[in-house]
């Protein structure tokens, strides 16, 4: 493994874990930790971003340019991504384990779908 993407690697998964520990607290009453939950997923966006930079600089690339198709691709994964997490909370939150795991398979299909949008099929 390069050095490039072990980086890429730890800090991402960094940024994942605090992303989503800061969601959960924001958006789960129990846990009575809004704010703090906000600040947590605001530290864990900017460190995916930073991330980002990090592993372009270390590979010698330049960032990816904003087109119409990188775009549609950023959407359609935010969306593939909520979808899941819909699934989940139907399952986790609401009790509605059936729908909930179809809607959350379904946003599993949309993300696997993300790589022959990005990769291509050859």
């Amino acid at each position: 493994m390069k050095k490039s993407s072990f980086v890429a690697l730890i800090l991402g998964t960094v940024s994942g874990v605090l992303f989503a520990l800061g969601m959960c607290m924001a958006l789960l009453p129990e846990w009575n930790a809004f704010n703090e939950g906000i600040v947590f997923g605001a530290i864990g966006i900017v460190l995916g971003i930073v991330t980002a930079l990090i592993w372009c600089k270390m590979e010698n690339k330049k960032l990816p340019k904003m087109s119409g198709k990188n775009l549609f691709r950023i959407i359609y994964a935010v969306i593939a991504a909520l979808v899941l997490g819909v699934g989940m909370c139907m399952c986790l939150v609401w009790q509605q384990i059936i729908w909930g795991t179809l809607v959350g398979l379904l946003g599993i299909i949309m993300l696997i779908a993300l790589i022959p949008m990005v990769k291509g099929i050859k």
